[in-house]
């Protein structure tokens, strides 16, 4: 038994030396850091706030990824030729805090049920084989990448995967996808204007990061906004002639530099996809209108295009040739490992040279590093994501959600043909390394967009799920 004067006295005393020890803390931190200032005492405690917001407010983190991935500079060097940049950064925090709330909070791991995360599991499980098997010494005149090199291939494959699965999982109302998705286009449309008024590009050009306008960047702008113009039947007028005027613009600027074939073909293809599902008479119309003009006031037009190209073309066949033979007569089901085939083409000789090249590939990319298997996997994963696309198309309404699966499908057929026409949505650490990173995650996260709708409309109505 204890008299309350002593529980009083003992809380008064507790309370006077907890005050002793919080200013004694205090003066002995104060001093240290006197004498050892270090700017990483300042950003620690930043950080850990930013990480309680983000894990707080998940959304928030998706806004941060995509508004950074476009105007943020801030970079880490890595004393190597590349380095870390905010999109890089942050993709795996935003999935670590995920898991961790999962963990923690929530204290239940939850695999969503989606037909996609199987072959996309089984792809980062190849590029981890490949990695592994990537360390045997396989030419004896020449080593594999540094250790480093290795690890940052490595991580492209998986940090691509890690921004598929933030939106598949942290997007849990569509609201939130047309915001991620609006800011996007808004920030894409200063960019063309930047573009087409030159004053005003002066001042975009130090806004809008140049890395972050790759060929998947017009890709998805262009499909972003026809799809939700073409398929969202809800739109406010104003909001429709925003998003045709957006598409004809980027495709303009696209087709005024059209020496980068990158930059128009892909989204022109996807345009044209998305004017095909919204009527075939009216696709079929169009795309002989257009062969029909091309025919008669510009004949020359694609043979004078890849005659321009064609020392390139030529270079990059021999490259081809040369990095598929290295692997079939190495290790064809799961290749040489992220950045390894890079070491060993000096021994082979390109147009009487012996030096290092990239493939200029994706797909070569893709074998190369995790052989045929890799490959195959990869497929599989991009045909599962087609067909989840096309069921939904099925099952969602006129509004947001339509539009947006449409844009998708259209997106994700102008980002393989992108791949034929040497870009990327796997950056090749020897090439465009982690800076493309900034560009190729918006189709990653965006695809994921599509699992986050599967997953709201089963949970609303699972007697309509697209399965």
């Amino acid at each position: 038994m204890e008299f309350p004067i002593i529980g009083r006295l003992r809380s008064e005393w507790e309370w006077r030396y907890s005050r002793i020890a919080i200013i004694l803390v205090v003066l002995l931190a104060s001093a240290y850091l006197a004498r050892n200032p270090s700017r990483i005492y300042v950003i620690l405690p930043l950080a850990a706030l930013v990480a309680l917001i983000f894990l707080r407010w998940p959304l928030v983190g998706l806004v941060t990824l995509i508004i950074g991935g476009f105007v943020i500079p801030f970079s880490i060097g890595t004393g190597t030729q590349t380095s870390l940049n905010i999109v890089v950064l942050l993709v795996p925090v935003l999935f670590g805090l995920m898991f961790l709330d999962m963990l923690v909070v929530k204290r239940r791991i939850y695999v969503l049920p989606s037909r996609t995360f199987l072959p996309l599991l089984a792809f980062i499980t190849v590029a981890l084989l490949s990695f592994l098997v990537g360390q045997m010494n396989w030419f004896p005149f020449a080593s594999h990448a540094p250790l480093r090199a290795q690890l940052g291939g490595l991580a492209i494959f998986f940090f691509s995967a890690m921004a598929f699965l933030l939106t598949a999982y942290q997007i849990q109302k569509l609201g939130w996808l047309e915001l991620l998705t609006w800011i996007y286009l808004i920030l894409g449309a200063l960019y063309i204007s930047g573009r087409l008024i030159t004053p005003f590009g002066l001042s975009i050009d130090l806004l809008i990061q140049r890395d972050a306008t790759g060929s998947l960047f017009w890709v998805w702008l262009v499909s972003l906004s026809a799809g939700l113009a073409f398929f969202q039947r809800d739109l406010p007028p104003w909001k429709r002639i925003f998003l045709f005027g957006l598409t004809f613009a980027a495709l303009l600027v696209g087709f005024l530099n059209r020496e980068w074939a990158s930059g128009w073909v892909p989204p022109l293809f996807a345009f044209m996809l998305l004017i095909w599902l919204r009527s075939w008479r009216w696709g079929l119309a169009i795309t002989l209108a257009m062969s029909l003009v091309l025919g008669i006031f510009n004949p020359g037009f694609v043979s004078g295009m890849i005659a321009s190209d064609q020392y390139s073309i030529e270079t990059r066949l021999l490259a081809w040739d040369i990095v598929l033979d290295m692997v079939s007569h190495t290790n064809p089901i799961l290749g040489l490992g992220p950045a390894n085939y890079y070491y060993y083409t000096p021994l082979y000789q390109i147009l009487v040279w012996n030096v290092r090249f990239s493939s200029h590939s994706q797909y070569i990319d893709i074998i190369a590093q995790t052989g045929l298997l890799g490959l195959a996997c990869f497929v599989w994963f991009m045909a599962s994501i087609a067909g989840l696309g096309w069921r939904l198309r099925k099952h969602v309404g006129d509004g947001f959600a339509r539009g947006y699966v449409y844009a998708c499908l259209a997106g994700l057929a102008g980002t393989i043909l992108a791949g034929f026409l040497v870009d990327w949505f796997l950056p090749f650490v020897y090439n465009l390394g982690f800076s493309g990173f900034r560009t190729s995650v918006f189709a990653w996260l965006f695809l994921g967009g599509l699992v986050a709708i599967e997953k709201i409309y089963r949970g609303s109505n699972p007697d309509s799920s697209p399965g």
